[in-house]
């Protein structure tokens, strides 16, 4: 699905990624982890087309992204922070996304899980930081992609609606898609994630699954074995 080679990635005198080599295979859930500064934004980005590298290859379907942009019909996108139309309501804001697009999306579905029903007529100006990142992942999930990127998802979320958010995930997953997601939030990456990609100092430190990590820290909590890596990079 995609296919990573020798990515370099500088912001001034400032390296952020350092020679990424990394492969994510079709179907499954894959979680980009790292502390601040290691270069997971700059490498979603890059998958995006939001910042063109210095060095190195994407492929997405053994396919070059460089000098491409209809690859991105193909990817769904939520980002960390969404800035909307103050001035549109929610159900505006949704036709006026599906125009740009110009591809169906199925957001009834996703209106009743979030519960967004007694919204849609309100103003995005008025609505609660939660309500806004549910309206983000109505956005990015309404339509019917096979590679999902979700940048920091259970922002604000309640309770109620981070149970839809797994239901969800775990249902485009049966479906074959791909999803990556960055979050803080250990206990949910813990949940739903196939594999973790662990980035340190701008390159992938480990790849693998959750009981892969343990053994290899020799932790039997997830949130440890995370902090166990950062201690033998410090070390």
């Amino acid at each position: 699905m995609i296919k990573i080679d020798n990515l370099h990635k500088n912001f001034g005198k400032n390296q952020v990624l350092k020679g990424v080599d990394l492969g994510i295979t079709e179907g499954g859930i894959f979680a980009i982890l790292g502390p601040n500064g290691s270069g997971k934004t700059t490498l979603i980005k890059s998958i995006l087309g939001m910042v063109i590298p210095d060095k190195g290859d994407i492929f997405i379907d053994d396919t070059p992204i460089k000098k491409s942009w209809k690859y991105r019909h193909q990817i769904d996108y939520l980002p960390q922070i969404a800035n909307f139309p103050a001035n549109l309501t929610v159900k505006e804001l949704i036709r006026m996304i599906k125009d740009l697009r110009n591809k169906p999306g199925d957001d009834a579905a996703l209106v009743t899980s979030f519960q967004l029903s007694p919204f849609l007529d309100k103003k995005l100006s008025n609505l609660s930081g939660g309500t806004k990142q549910k309206v983000n992942l109505v956005l990015t999930l309404m339509f019917d992609s096979p590679l999902i990127i979700l940048d920091e998802p259970t922002t604000g979320l309640d309770p109620i609606a981070l149970l839809e958010l797994k239901k969800i995930i775990q249902k485009e997953k049966v479906k074959g898609k791909t999803v990556l997601i960055t979050s803080h939030i250990m206990s949910f990456v813990e949940e739903v994630a196939d594999e973790i990609v662990f980035l340190l100092e701008g390159k992938v430190y480990f790849k693998g699954n959750i009981d892969t990590l343990k053994e290899k820290t020799k932790e039997t909590d997830f949130e440890h074995a995370i902090a166990n890596l950062l201690k033998e990079n410090n070390a």
